[in-house]
């Protein structure tokens, strides 16, 4: 009997030249990985930071994963997944062509993701409108 597929996931973000810009999609990954603990997750970055996609699509080959759900942490649709992100994964398959790769739309463009930042937003214009903000700041 084989052994069954092993899934993998990785977060893709744009990334940034501060370290601590990553620290959400590194608790993100915590909690992904708390979830489900039987998914492979890798977090990758598009620019000025590591690992990159082709990086990280090997670092998930190389524990035996054989497909991919990648999830653009991307609010929209904008140039870097129309046209960047396409190229990347195409290198990344060339790169580790055992390793099937499939795409989420970004997470902005998820209703039930828009949604939930709606009701957080509600909840905290209600905190905030409750509470002795002072002198207003910009």
């Amino acid at each position: 009997m084989s052994e069954p597929t092993r899934l993998g996931v990785i977060l893709f973000a744009h990334g940034a030249r501060d370290p601590n810009w990553a620290a959400p999609f590194e608790r993100l990954r915590s909690i992904l990985l708390a979830k489900a603990p039987h998914i492979a997750v890798e977090v990758a970055y598009l620019e000025h930071m590591t690992p990159d996609l082709t990086t990280a699509v090997g670092a998930l080959a190389d524990r035996g994963v054989e497909r991919i759900t990648l999830v653009p942490l991307f609010m929209g649709r904008g140039g870097h997944l129309q046209r960047d992100l396409p190229q990347l994964v195409a290198q990344a398959v060339s790169v580790h062509p055992g390793v099937l790769i499939r795409s989420t739309p970004a997470v902005g463009e998820v209703d039930d993701l828009l949604g939930a930042i709606a009701e957080w937003i509600v909840t905290e214009q209600i905190r905030t409108g409750a509470a002795d903000l002072g002198t207003p700041a910009a």
